[in-house]
């Protein structure tokens, strides 16, 4: 392999397992903040502290999640000095605008958004410690939106000049609203609560198979999980549908791989407009990435709709080998939207700045042997990390809410005066550190 095969081997596979992190984050974010919202504001005691072991549970697997997805985002961050310097120097001024409004919003506010949240059990008035959480799914969209503005840019480069081989921002305001990152974020926001909504689902049914005494609880999470992944997993297919009017302005080689039509003209106008070389890109690996996106979401859509019906039968939680079906559909929603990842990509070769930058102009002047290293340390450090992350998540998925360490209580010193309202003082129970 050449060196600028092995920088796109270490980026494609090295994203790839990032991406898994962050569609379960994003997926499972807003669910938590409802059930805590729901939890808080519930009058009657019995269901109150129900749907608060749900939101301890549920939000036990989302930050162990996030937690080992943070060291994931954090590492990728060192490729684009390492393997893309052409990337850097060409659009640097122009691509690293998004990037660091991404780390403030990720790293900085959500991070502190989530830490708070965590420790907040029995220390904060409940409008505030749900507040939290509900800061914490705002900003976790908010990172994917500058992400997507970034990788947009990329997709269809606006708002800039080129000056001296470089380009500069010269309209913050086109970066910002471009049509190629908004309906790319609507598509990536309902694949993520397709995952979620699946997610939720699976285990939920995985319990019910194994006959849990946590009726209600799973009974309460297994019903949001199938709703949102229904309704989730149906629109993500129109908003899809949205994309492709997008692709066939901006990029007429992807739209033609894609329709399996006018390939041959697609090349002869990027001959005369870039001058010769190649501008197919992978057609297999397109093919393979739409196929496995449109068939797998289809087949999800198809499930989650019968159960909702078996849902309002009862038939969901007495038929066991309906759950474990539900369970088995865990995975494939986290394959689906990897394929969507893989079409979004490929589809843009040879480009990496779209019509302006190719892939093989922006690899490092790296030698082989360093990228090879490098690769192989990348790779085995994410697979290890990913390992770890589902490892944690069964585990703790497995035992339930009995297992759940966040908000885990010891009382209070019993001399603190009492506060109705709900703050420190009233006698709730404080986490466990």
């Amino acid at each position: 392999m050449s060196a600028a095969d092995l920088a796109r081997l270490q980026f494609a596979a090295t994203t790839g397992i990032h991406w898994l992190f962050v569609i379960l984050t994003m997926g499972l974010v807003p669910l938590v903040a409802f059930m805590h919202t729901r939890a808080a504001y519930t009058k009657d005691a019995a269901k109150r502290a129900v749907r608060e072991r749900m939101t301890r549970f549920w939000g036990q697997l989302y930050v162990i999640n996030y937690a080992v997805g943070i060291v994931t985002g954090l590492v990728m961050e060192f490729q684009f000095g390492l393997s893309w310097s052409g990337l850097s120097k060409f659009a640097g001024n122009v691509f690293g605008a998004p990037l660091a409004l991404e780390t403030l919003v990720a790293f900085f506010a959500e991070s502190t958004f989530l830490g708070m949240w965590i420790f907040g059990w029995g220390q904060l008035r409940r409008g505030v410690h749900v507040t939290l959480i509900w800061l914490v799914a705002l900003t976790a969209y908010a990172s994917a939106y500058f992400i997507l503005v970034a990788n947009g840019f990329l997709q269809h480069p606006v708002g800039y000049k080129v000056r001296g081989g470089t380009a500069y921002l010269t309209d913050f305001g086109a970066l910002l609203t471009n049509g190629n990152a908004l309906v790319a974020l609507g598509h990536v926001v309902l694949a993520a609560l397709t995952t979620g909504g699946v997610f939720m689902l699976g285990i939920s049914a995985w319990h019910f198979a194994r006959g849990t005494k946590e009726t209600e609880l799973f009974r309460s999470s297994m019903r949001l999980g199938t709703w949102v992944s229904m309704l989730a997993s149906f629109f993500v297919v129109v908003v899809g549908q949205l994309q492709m009017p997008v692709i066939k302005r901006t990029q007429p080689m992807k739209y033609a791989v894609l329709e399996d039509s006018g390939v041959a003209e697609a090349q002869r106008r990027l001959v005369e407009q870039h001058g010769p070389g190649t501008y197919v890109p992978h057609e297999s690996w397109v093919h393979i990435g739409m196929n496995s996106m449109t068939i797998i979401g289809n087949t999800i859509s198809t499930l989650t709709f019968i159960a909702v019906f078996l849902l309002w039968k009862d038939r969901l939680v007495r038929w066991r080998w309906v759950s474990y079906l539900m369970t088995a559909m865990i995975p494939f929603a986290f394959i689906a939207s990897v394929g969507g990842w893989v079409v979004r990509e490929v589809g843009r070769q040879p480009w990496l700045v779209y019509g302006q930058l190719r892939v093989e102009d922006a690899v490092s002047q790296v030698s082989r042997t360093s990228l090879l290293v490098s690769c192989t340390l990348f790779i085995a450090i994410f697979v290890a990390l990913a390992v770890t992350n589902w490892t944690l998540i069964t585990r703790f998925a497995v035992r339930g809410p009995d297992a759940a360490q966040i908000g885990a209580t010891e009382p209070l010193p019993e001399e603190l005066p009492e506060d109705p309202v709900g703050g420190i003082g009233d006698k709730q129970p404080a986490p466990a550190f």
